[in-house]
């Protein structure tokens, strides 16, 4: 996370300096100052503090710099060349994204270093779902209060989703808003840009019959559905945070589990391109894994699921035992423990599973292509116990 109107210096905590860096610019009225005046940070906005933030994370920040990037912090724009000589046909990709009430999570418990990631993957994995690389993020927190240390945490967690991506974090803003927002309340989104020659874009007319369904597992619920989970679990459950769940394994909270990072699968979707035979990739996020293949499936086919391939982890079975969720609702809102899809040929299914294997990425084979109509058909029952 960084300011595009940061300045090159950090501003006093002295009007005159004294104590503190030289201010690095002057302003005037020409009239005698009055004996009591009314400044920004009366109305609860300290430009100070957001320089701070930034003088703590530039170090996090030029961990992501890629070649490409121009100049350093402070510009009012970031700058990226693009190495036109690597494509014939280079096609620009964007996504833009959040992280959802996963963020009332991390204020309630107080741990901000971890947000960034999930806000990097959901905006990343999007991208690579096309087969673009990403190339660089620039993100944006609002908050009640700019809390340097607090904005600095959210930030490293944005650096290092940026540095598992492959990305470049190229700059942001970080708005204040009193008034608006409590003191310890804050929201976070980013917009990435990618690159993918044009005869390389995946997309559903790729897809054919024949072909295979590969998942990806999750690390968990990712950043989707938690409006339902704090309504379910902490509101009518009326569970804690902090209370251990057995099922979670190694002295595992709520909490903890609630905030584990979403999986970032860029550079590993990008291995596999290159190694396999790729047709389409589906990004799990809203609407579970029938809302989201169907995204890459052509009218003319179907895709066949089968949950027996797989065992969701044990929070999706808290989350639908404590609301008496049934089995529809959980599927169009939860990711069910897979958050990618890709569909490869079936001659490149063996080396697809290996190249992934070889990366450390739990797949499996889960599905087919068959002639249909363009939906998804989700067979079979999840292994439970």
């Amino acid at each position: 996370m960084t300011h595009v109107s940061e300045r090159s210096g950090a501003a006093s905590s002295s009007p005159s300096g004294t104590g503190g860096e030289r201010q690095p610019w002057t302003a005037g009225t020409g009239r005698p100052a009055r004996k009591r005046s009314t400044s920004y940070a009366d109305a609860g906005v300290s430009i100070e503090a957001g320089d701070r933030a930034v003088e703590l994370l530039k170090s996090k920040v030029r961990q992501t710099r890629r070649p490409e990037v121009l100049g350093d912090l402070g510009g009012f724009a970031g700058l990226f060349r693009l190495d036109t000589k690597k494509y014939t046909n280079p096609i620009l990709a964007s996504s833009t994204d959040g992280v959802g009430t996963k963020l009332v999570i991390a204020q309630q418990l107080g741990i901000h270093d971890t947000i960034g990631i999930d806000l990097v993957a959901m905006v990343v994995d999007d991208l690579v779902a096309c087969g673009a690389e990403p190339l660089f993020l620039l993100d944006y927190i609002a908050c009640g209060e700019v809390v340097p240390d607090r904005v600095a945490e959210i930030g490293a967690g944005i650096a290092d989703g940026c540095r598992y991506a492959g990305c470049a974090l190229l700059g942001g803003e970080t708005a204040e808003h009193p008034g608006v927002l409590r003191p310890d309340e804050y929201d976070v989104s980013a917009t990435g840009v990618g690159v993918v020659e044009e005869s390389e874009i995946l997309s559903p007319e790729r897809v054919e019959v024949g072909d295979v369904v590969i998942a990806m597992r999750s690390s968990g619920l990712h950043s989707n559905g938690y409006s339902l989970v704090r309504h379910v679990l902490l509101g009518a459950g009326r569970m804690r945070l902090d209370v251990v769940i057995e099922d979670f394994g190694r002295q595992r909270t709520l909490g903890e589990e609630l905030l584990t990072p979403t999986k970032i699968y860029a550079q590993d979707c990008l291995k596999l391109i290159a190694e396999a035979e790729v047709r389409a990739i589906a990004h799990v996020t809203g609407g579970g894994i029938p809302g989201n293949l169907v995204r890459i499936l052509p009218e003319t086919v179907d895709a066949v699921v089968d949950r027996a391939t797989w065992k969701p982890q044990p929070i999706f079975d808290l989350i639908q035992a404590k609301g008496r969720i049934e089995d529809p609702e959980m599927e169009s809102t939860f990711n069910m423990g897979v958050g990618m899809f890709a569909i490869v040929s079936a001659e490149d299914a063996d080396r697809a599973l290996a190249t992934l294997a070889g990366r450390g990425v739990d797949a499996w084979q889960a599905g087919e292509i068959i002639e249909g109509t363009g939906n998804v058909r989700m067979v079979g029952q999840h292994t439970r116990g």
